[in-house]
Order: C-alpha cells, then sequence, then structure tokens
C-alpha cells in the first residue's frame, strides 16, 4: 500500500502558510455594511459646503455689474435684487392691464355706494377706453351703449342694459370722476325732459323746471342705479349732459373688496397718493372724496 504523497502536504502546507485560500480571500475583500457606509464619501451638506468654499467669489471686477447683480449672494444686494423683482412683476402686470384697456390707470375703487346692488363701496373696477369691447347698439361717434339701446339690443353690464361709464362731472379736472349709468343720448337743444326721460325718474317735472333742459350740448343723461333721480337733475353728480369728451372709460368688470386697500391709504395719506388740484371755486365741488353716499358713486383712481 501506498501512503499519501509527501508533496501533497508540502503542498497543503504552503498554501496554508503562504496565501489565502480562496474564501479567507473573499472574507477578507468583502467589508461588512457598516464599515460601507463609515467608509462613503462625504454627504450632501458637507458636498454643498466644498461646492460653495470652491466657488470663486463674484465680483464687479471679474463679472460686471449685473452678473454681478444677478448672482451675488451678499444679503444686502438680494435684498434690493427682490424688491426690484417685485417692482418688476408689478409693472409687467400695469403694463398687461393697460395693454388690454387702453387707459390709465386701468383700475378705479368705488368709494360710494350709488350703484348698489351692482357696485359697492370698496369695489376694485377694471376700466377699459369707450372704443374697446363695444357691445350692440353704441351712439354714433362712440362706444357706448344706452340703457335704452342696451334694452333694445339686449347688451347688459353689472346686472342691467347699458354701458356704466365714468365720466368727470361738467367736464371739470376739479372734481371727483363719478361711475354711473348711461341712460339715454339727447342732442344740442332737445326736450330731453319730455321726449326721453322715465316719468318715473322725472316725476312731475317739467322742461322749465330742469337746469339742464333743453340740452346745452350733445350727450349722455346719466344716473347711478341705486339713486331715485339723473344726475342732470337731483341726481347724485349735479352735472350738465355728460359730453363724450368727458368720458374717461368704461366699467368693465368689479373684483369686490380689493378696492379698500386704495381707500384705505387715501383716507391714512389724505389724497397724496393721487392728489388732486385745488378748486379756484370751492362752491363749484358738489362732490368730492368727503362726500356722502348718497352724492353719487365716485372712484379713486390706482395707480
Amino acid at each position: 500500500m501506498s501512503g499519501p504523497d509527501p508533496g501533497d502536504h508540502e503542498a497543503d502546507d504552503e498554501t496554508g502558510d503562504g496565501h489565502p485560500t480562496s474564501s479567507d480571500e473573499s472574507d477578507e475583500m468583502m467589508p461588512s455594511s457598516s464599515d460601507d457606509r463609515a467608509s462613503a464619501g462625504p454627504t450632501a451638506a458637507e458636498s454643498d459646503d466644498n461646492t460653495s468654499a470652491d466657488r470663486p467669489a463674484v465680483t464687479i471686477e471679474d463679472d460686471g455689474v449685473v452678473r454681478w447683480f444677478l448672482r451675488s449672494e451678499d444679503g444686502s444686494v438680494v435684498f434690493v435684487r427682490d424688491i426690484v423683482s417685485s417692482v418688476a412683476i408689478v409693472a409687467a402686470i400695469g403694463l398687461l392691464l393697460f395693454a388690454v384697456s387702453g387707459v390709465w390707470p386701468p383700475l378705479v375703487a368705488v368709494e360710494s355706494g350709488s350703484m348698489e346692488p351692482n357696485m359697492e363701496r370698496g369695489d376694485l373696477i377694471f376700466v377699459v377706453d369707450d372704443d374697446r369691447f363695444v357691445g350692440d347698439g353704441p351712439v354714433d361717434a362712440t362706444g357706448v351703449v344706452t340703457a335704452d339701446n342696451g334694452l333694445e339690443s339686449g347688451h347688459d353690464t353689472f346686472g342691467q342694459p347699458g354701458d356704466v361709464v365714468i365720466f368727470r362731472p361738467d367736464g371739470s379736472q376739479y372734481r371727483t370722476p363719478v361711475i354711473h349709468r348711461a341712460h339715454f343720448w339727447v342732442d344740442e337743444g332737445e326736450n330731453w325732459v319730455d321726449t326721453k326721460a322715465d316719468e318715473e325718474i322725472i316725476g312731475d317735472a317739467t322742461c322749465d323746471d330742469v337746469q339742464t333742459c333743453p340740452a346745452s350740448r350733445d350727450g349722455f343723461v346719466t344716473k347711478g342705479d341705486a339713486n331715485s333721480g339723473y344726475d342732470q337733475h337731483q341726481g347724485g353728480a349735479q352735472t350738465d349732459v355728460v359730453d363724450p369728451d368727458w368720458i374717461t372709460g368704461k366699467a368693465q368688470f368689479r373684483i369686490p373688496w380689493l378696492g379698500h386697500i386704495r381707500l384705505l391709504f387715501d383716507s391714512l395719506f389724505g389724497g397724496m397718493l393721487a392728489p388732486t388740484p385745488a378748486p379756484t371755486d370751492i362752491s363749484a365741488v358738489t362732490t368730492g372724496l368727503e362726500a356722502p353716499i348718497s352724492a353719487g358713486d365716485e372712484i379713486v383712481p390706482v395707480s
């Protein structure tokens, strides 16, 4: 019988003493999962810190004023940049509204209640030029549809036939603009009290009883929806027949309550946000910021 080959023992000893077996190699070369986590690369926070530290500082000399202003992380620069961004957004919105409306300012705040319930005090009104968004049956050479024409054509705004217009009473730059409905058109010299006035509104009055009759010019007779009389006779605005040139726009739609912000600022700062020139004849001013609600639906421009 032949015994084991001594060479086999030498080979075994050589393997055991000289090099590890394949399983030993695997064990030594495979670190534990905990070791993996411990020896992993830097965390996200560390990476950000390293990136910020490695990033070169933005300077005016190297990057120019515009690039420095847009990318600087200095606190005061960031503050100014936020303000500029906000102003730019507001300006962009204002320009967009102006492009649509064609008038400036395109928003006005209602400060009294003669158009209730269709307009309330504190409503913010979007205004357009009278030649835009024209309804059916406008008066010739204007974009305004009167209540009489709107009743026939079906053109309604703010709950009743006809357009609601913004105008300056008697065309005066010293009086607060009024927002009322255009009821009908009259020609110069027309006895409108007898020919077109609603008996329920004018009552028993005749042309001799009404200072603005016969009409001194071509124009509109207007009235607040909540008022009992025409503006040209015992109404809120107390104005002559409204010349189309006195009209600064038409009311398009309203945003409830937002106008209170504008009215609050105006009351706090006494009209400094939108100052009005002082009238030369105080007795001629029958409407103003201090007028009672029954005096007419006056507006404050939002600029």
